[in-house]
């Protein structure tokens, strides 16, 4: 009411906007008394007018600008000092506030900081030099503010030498955390520690990696730099460019560095999303030229203006792009609401803003709602005259809805937590104390009870850290076209400890999401089974998009690398997105090739049984005895059986047992096969020698059981040997670049060569054995088809020693089947098919009668060589003679054989002379 009679009864009022100080009261705000003074440092005006003077005298020039989001944090203050005036948590002690007008100059706030520090009541309002402060007594106990970093710096800096406690409502730069330069600094909000943080990480989930940024040239603007370039790096963000500007606006180069700045926005055609700390005014020249130029991004607000109404009323605002902003928690604003609602009811006699208000609301009575906020602005750049009318105070009273419209929530219930943690301190401290009294503490002792003061409010618990800082977190907003106007809508919460995003709401899930479809980014999204490949820019975010190599894989976007594939068990092609489990491959029972050979096994094993059955059915035809009889025919039946049978080992999946079985199966039964065959060789050469000596030593030789056993037996040995010291076992090799081979190792190479080495020293034994006796009776002779055998035995290993070295996968097993199919078929054809096809088909040859004929004509035949053989030894012994009448020049040994040549050729020739046929038969028959 007070407020409305100055008003009414004033005729002409000629104010400027905020008139310059004459005296030190001038230079107070606003101020009440009280027990215990609280300081107060708000930037009501946005900047001081340039003295026009030269030179320049050193004065405090006049403030201009009028600022209604920190008017209202003025009132915040004032309104929490009455909440606590008015409650019981001082009992008796009544707080009083004096508060400044910084006009968002540090020249300024150092002024009202050395007020605060002046002595107490004293006239002189001098601050005097001591050594020693702890008795001294200041103005005021703490002060709170300032809300721009530089100005808190500095004040600061000044407080210190006191410890005054200083609490900041706003200031958030990350060197104001440090307590050894601000020792009695704290402020009830977080650090840009914190916020450069959830930028950053707000940056990197919408997929963006290419931004700019612009701050103010001063220490809180080049700290937000600083924090917010490493917290860029740490989520492979890339700055593209770093625009900074003038932190006042008395700067003359301001507008310059805005075009500047837009100019350079324009040019960075890729750059669609531009961090901005900034204060208030900044941005709004910015966003201001920026829609006339229809430049279009998204915008990051930092918390200085994210919920900046005044920007809200900027014509065209919504053309600027999506603005998502960083605001400080609010808390409950009912009781803040109220004290609006009555705010003309309020004392203004020690409160020049809300005079300052009050005029200009009355200056712009005329102007609508909506552009009630430029009125302000124009009028408070200049110097205000009007007249005094009736009806200002309705007016007044009407315009607290559009006062409320400009309250930024987290930053009026940050001055509210500052003034509680004060009051709080102030309850602990005084519980033993008479605090009516001014000099019952000094400002340093309440700032170690406010250091570890707790208390609630709104049911949330609140204190300082080490750091003294109280990190309540940050809400994130976005602002929003409404029915024309544009709303600032709270959609998450940053949480600090866990550096996460909460989010309730799915439409705001949604809308975060839909940002990843906006592009910023220096270069195209690499695609999974692509890396990024740097080029020559500095920028890490700059780059090619290259395809991952073979056995790599890249399965995210943008990969600065591609993964490698575990090359023993995985596998990948050139640009995969994962890794293929290698196919375990081997010589499989349904493999066309593996078919094929059993298949020819199986078929030599019908021909097994098939001959089998044959001799058996004939086992007393010559053809049959002349094999070495039934059990002989069986045994080596068994080994060729074995042979082909051994070949199903080399086929399906590895075991162990198959490993072992397999070759020690096919060396045994092999050796076995070729050791009858020895005997059957020696057995002809014996039955069909003409040399005696020969014969006699074959005669001796010719153990078969023994020879059977000891030759299998050394084979045996062999393999045994083999299977205890080295034995074959189930390896995988990995080498090839898709697939595993699963194969059977053999163990030792040695033992494997040394098994297929002694098979072959007895078949060349026997191919000796079998070469002497080629010549025998054709029907029944064995000696040259063995030859074969085992000459084709020779070429089928022979081959397959280069063949198996060089050969390498799941068919190598095959190569080992098909050379012993070979050799096996060869020595079974050569063996037994022409006895077969003489049992079969010649049947008039297999009688006891044409045996004997047969035997008798190749005894013929082979008499009269011996005989032939005899005359032609004559008659060269007689042209001998006759040439060298002395035969003294001839060795003895020559002599001697000569000798024993005639008289074997003598005695066979008399033998077959006289009963040729007889002899022969009976000698052939007894041998055989």
């Amino acid at each position: 009411m007070a407020l409305l009679i100055t008003l009414i009864t004033c005729f002409v009022i000629t104010l400027a906007t905020s008139q310059p100080c004459q005296t030190p009261d001038d230079f107070v705000a606003a101020t009440s008394s009280g027990h215990i003074m609280i300081g107060g440092l708000f930037a009501i005006h946005e900047k001081i007018l340039s003295s026009e003077d030269f030179p320049r005298p050193p004065e405090i020039q006049k403030c201009v600008g009028f600022e209604i989001s920190v008017f209202l944090q003025t009132l915040a203050m004032i309104h929490s000092i009455e909440m606590i005036n008015n409650s019981t948590l001082l009992s008796g002690v009544k707080l009083g506030y004096e508060i400044y007008d910084t006009c968002t100059e540090v020249t300024v706030a150092i002024a009202a900081a050395l007020k605060f520090l002046s002595k107490f009541n004293d006239s002189r309002e001098i601050m005097e030099f001591k050594c020693n402060y702890s008795r001294y007594t200041p103005r005021v106990k703490a002060v709170i503010g300032a809300g721009y970093s530089e100005i808190s710096m500095a004040v600061s800096r000044i407080l210190n030498l006191q410890l005054m406690p200083q609490v900041s409502y706003e200031s958030t730069a990350e060197i104001l955390s440090d307590k050894i330069r601000f020792p009695s600094f704290l402020r009830t909000v977080p650090s840009d520690f914190y916020q450069t943080k959830a930028m950053a990480h707000l940056i990197q989930k919408s997929g963006w990696n290419w931004i700019g940024i612009i701050t103010t040239d001063d220490d809180y603007g080049r700290q937000a730099l600083n924090t917010f370039a490493v917290q860029t790096v740490a989520n492979n963000v890339c700055i593209a460019f770093k625009e900074v500007l003038p932190a006042f606006l008395s700067d003359d180069t301001i507008e310059i560095r805005i075009n500047q700045t837009l100019e350079k926005i324009i040019a960075e055609a890729h750059v669609n999303v531009i961090v901005v700390f900034l204060r208030e005014f900044h941005v709004f020249n910015l966003f201001s030229k920026a829609i006339e130029r229809n430049i279009n991004k998204v915008w990051i607000a930092s918390d200085n203006w994210s919920t900046a109404t005044k920007i809200t009323t900027i014509p065209n605002v919504k053309r600027i792009g999506k603005i998502i902003g960083f605001t400080f928690r609010k808390g409950n604003m009912s009781s803040f609401q109220s004290f609006l609602q009555n705010l003309q009811m309020f004392p203004s006699d020690q409160n020049k803003p809300l005079n300052e208000y009050a005029m200009l609301l009355s200056a712009c009575a005329h102007v609508k709602d909506s552009d009630l906020s430029q009125c302000f602005s124009n009028h408070s750049q200049k110097t205000l005259i009007y007249k005094a009318k009736k009806n200002i105070g309705r007016n007044f009273s009407m315009k607290n809805d559009f006062l409320w419209d400009y309250n930024e929530p987290g930053l009026v219930h940050s001055v509210q937590l500052a003034v509680f943690a004060l009051g709080y301190a102030l309850r602990d401290l005084c519980q033993a104390r008479d605090c009516q009294n001014p000099n019952a503490f000094q400002p340093w002792e309440l700032l170690e009870v406010l250091k570890n003061v707790t208390f609630t409010d709104g049911g949330n618990s609140f204190h300082f850290d080490a750091h003294g800082d109280m990190n309540t977190g940050y809400d994130v907003v976005f602002w929003k076209d409404v029915n024309g106007h544009m709303t600032i809508t709270k959609v998450a919460q940053y949480d600090l400890k866990n550096d996460v995003f909460i989010i309730t709401d799915q439409e705001t899930k949604n809308e975060l999401k839909n940002l990843k479809q906006i592009r910023s980014k220096c270069s195209k999204e690499c695609s999974p089974g692509q890396m990024k490949k740097t080029t020559r820019s500095q920028h890490i975010c700059c780059y090619e998009c290259v395809n991952c190599p073979e056995n790599h894989y890249s399965n995210q976007t943008d990969m600065d690398h591609c993964l490698l594939c575990n090359n023993k068990t995985h596998w990948a092609p050139v640009k995969s997105t994962t890794c293929f489990e290698k196919e375990v491959e081997y010589l499989n029972w349904n493999d066309s090739l593996a078919i094929l050979l059993l298949a020819l096994s199986l078929l030599g094993i019908m021909f097994v049984l098939a001959i089998g059955i044959i001799f058996t059915r004939n086992l007393n035809t010559p053809v049959v005895k002349s094999s070495g009889g039934l059990m002989v025919c069986y045994v080596i039946l068994l080994c060729h059986f074995l042979n082909f049978s051994s070949t199903g080992f080399f086929v399906g999946e590895p075991q162990d047992f198959m490993c072992k079985t397999r070759q020690t199966l096919f060396g045994v039964s092999f050796t076995l096969c070729i050791s009858c065959i020895l005997t059957k060789s020696l057995k002809i050469l014996l039955a069909f020698s003409f040399d005696p000596k020969l014969q006699n030593f074959l005669k001796g030789l010719y153990k078969p059981i023994p020879i059977i056993f000891t030759c299998t037996g050394v084979q045996v040995v062999i393999c045994t040997f083999w299977l205890i010291f080295a034995a074959p076992a189930v390896e995988e090799d990995l080498s090839l670049p898709r697939v595993i081979i699963r194969e059977c190792e053999e163990g030792s190479v040695l033992a494997f060569g040394t098994m297929l080495g002694y098979i072959a020293i007895l078949a060349f034994i026997c191919f000796i054995f079998a070469f002497k006796g080629r010549k025998l009776p054709e029907n029944y002779n064995e000696a040259k088809f063995i030859t074969f055998g085992m000459l084709i035995y020779f070429i089928a290993w022979i081959t397959f020693i280069p063949v198996y070295a060089t050969t390498f996968g799941k068919h190598l097993p095959a190569v080992e089947i098909i050379v012993i199919l070979i050799s096996n078929y060869g020595i079974l054809c050569c063996t037994f098919f022409p006895k077969c096809y003489v049992i079969l088909c010649k049947q008039d040859t297999n009688t006891k009668s044409a045996f004997l004929n047969t035997i008798y004509t190749y005894s013929s035949r082979s008499a009269d060589s011996l005989a032939m053989s005899h005359i032609s030894l004559d008659s060269t012994h007689s042209s001998n003679t006759m040439a060298n009448p002395s035969s003294g020049g001839k060795p003895a040994a020559w002599q001697k054989s000569k000798d024993l040549q005639t008289q074997a050729f003598e005695h066979i020739f008399k033998e077959y002379a006289t009963s040729a046929s007889k002899t022969w038969s009976r000698k052939r028959n007894l041998s055989i």
